[in-house]
């Protein structure tokens, strides 16, 4: 395939190979840009960004809306192509589709609610005769990098709004899985968008993600991954508005009066979609001591029932991890948890680089795959007493972005909304639960900024103040 630049479709000498996390086999290969190819893309960008601003909202309102149509039209397509470059089984890939179809839906109906305010300017001593109001407008150019474990639809949460707010964007997609970008890019191509008002631009982070993030011509960041790249972004970032949305090590507490059925049932769902490798992913669970032996005996035959495989086999519910690295990481972190003495129920085996669904119980909260994001098809469950003590190991964290509690008691459940250090708060739920409508984003170390296209125009856009007098 190719990468968008400056208008065209361009090659390079060099290029990369996408594999299938599953059996190696090469999908497609993409071009590696140089600083040649960056330099084209920030001025094709700063042109594209004119051109956007000039367009009415009506124009990029219908141009996101039939893109969403088109996608839709090739749901069936896209959804193997994820599945091939990305290795999540083929009825997760079909949801995602599904996802971004209503995320640039969604975006395309925020095109036109861009809307100012009328301020009360005689509220201030001395302003008699004032009339205010502000204007939003676009940022410029938005730099949307984004990551493989969600490769279509996170990066329609940044593409959508920030075209539905009339700016042109710089899409690096992440290196593993470029495929779905550049085909969404085709999308926008085909419903109508402005030839500079995308650029779709594959190659290294450290060559073609640092010098677009360092660019004074780029006046928006919105950055998916982890916690580490997206601290050394803000440092090269500048004078720039960012968005962070960085890792997590999700807990799901289980307090003594839940459901275990229902909540073995949630923790087998939301632990092990996309091979674990989700920011919100549960995987720390805490359940009260009185019923924790109750929940690994109910949760444990539910993992073990999880179909591994060749992900686009309609049976299989947990796929490869994007790497065998990966897989061979999240091995070593649950030696070292059983070295430090807790248990594996089941799982803990690998092949290539599908890694079984695993349950580690009686994990100590100073474990590595406790106190870290593991990325993998993992939960690490340990015991707590009472609803203090489940507190204080669930924010026992650097990271806030997703949380979930079990409980029939309003008070429990209010007082985990009310302490809970987590930007999105599940009630009776685990905490990968996501709307894509909902704002979205972390707390502490998991990020800033939100998502959700109505919030992210927020994000992609900044405020005029006038003032008649």
């Amino acid at each position: 395939m190719k990468m968008y630049i400056a208008g065209k479709w361009a090659e390079t000498r060099t290029v990369r190979e996408v594999r299938s996390p599953f059996d190696g086999t090469v999908v497609d290969t993409v071009p590696l840009a140089g600083p040649g190819e960056v330099e084209a893309a920030l001025s094709s960008a700063a042109r594209g960004a004119r051109a956007m601003a000039a367009l009415s909202a009506y124009r990029r309102h219908a141009i996101l809306l039939k893109t969403a149509q088109l996608l839709e039209a090739r749901a069936e397509e896209f959804a193997r192509t994820l599945t091939r470059e990305v290795g999540k089984p083929i009825g997760e890939s079909r949801g995602e589709v599904g996802r971004a179809v209503q995320t640039l839906t969604v975006s395309a109906e925020e095109a036109r609610r861009v809307t100012g305010e009328t301020i009360a300017l005689d509220g201030a001593p001395g302003t008699e005769g004032k009339f205010g109001f502000t204007v939003r407008i676009p940022c410029g150019v938005v730099a949307a990098i984004t990551p493989f474990n969600f490769p279509l639809n996170l990066v329609c949460h940044k593409v959508g709004p920030a075209l539905a707010a009339g700016n042109s964007v710089i899409l690096k997609p992440a290196s593993d899985t470029p495929l779905s970008a550049i085909k969404l890019t085709e999308l926008l191509l085909e419903a109508g968008l402005p030839a500079e008002g995308i650029q779709c631009i594959t190659g290294s982070g450290a060559t073609v993600g640092d010098a677009i993030c360092a660019d004074s011509r780029v006046r928006k960041i919105s950055f998916t991954g982890s916690r580490d790249v997206g601290a050394h972004i803000t440092r090269t970032a500048g004078l720039k508005k960012v968005t962070m949305e960085l890792g997590s090590n999700s807990p799901l507490i289980v307090m003594p009066d839940a459901n275990v059925a229902a909540v073995a049932s949630a923790t087998a769902v939301s632990g092990y979609a996309n091979a674990g490798q989700s920011c919100i992913s549960t995987q720390r669970v805490l359940v009260d001591r009185t019923i924790y032996g109750d929940f690994l005996d109910a949760v444990t035959p539910l993992v073990e029932a999880i179909a591994t495989g060749n992900p686009l086999d309609e049976s299989v519910r947990l796929g490869p991890m994007i790497k065998e690295a990966e897989a061979e990481r999240v091995g070593t972190w649950i030696d070292e948890a059983v070295q430090g003495g807790a248990r594996v129920l089941t799982g803990g085996e690998r092949q290539g680089a599908i890694y079984a669904p695993t349950v580690v119980a009686d994990v100590s909260p100073a474990l590595r795959i406790a106190a870290e994001e593991l990325f993998g098809p993992a939960v690490a469950v340990t015991p707590f007493d009472g609803i203090d003590e489940a507190l204080a190991l669930a924010n026992h964290s650097h990271y806030g972005l997703g949380a979930g509690i079990f409980t029939e008691n309003i008070h429990w459940a209010m007082e985990f909304v009310r302490r809970m250090e987590s930007g999105n708060l599940m009630v009776n739920w685990a905490p990968n639960w996501r709307a894509d409508l909902m704002p979205y984003g972390g707390l502490k170390e998991s990020g800033f900024g939100k998502e959700g296209p109505k919030y992210a125009v927020q994000e992609m856009t900044e405020t005029k103040m006038v003032v008649f007098h």
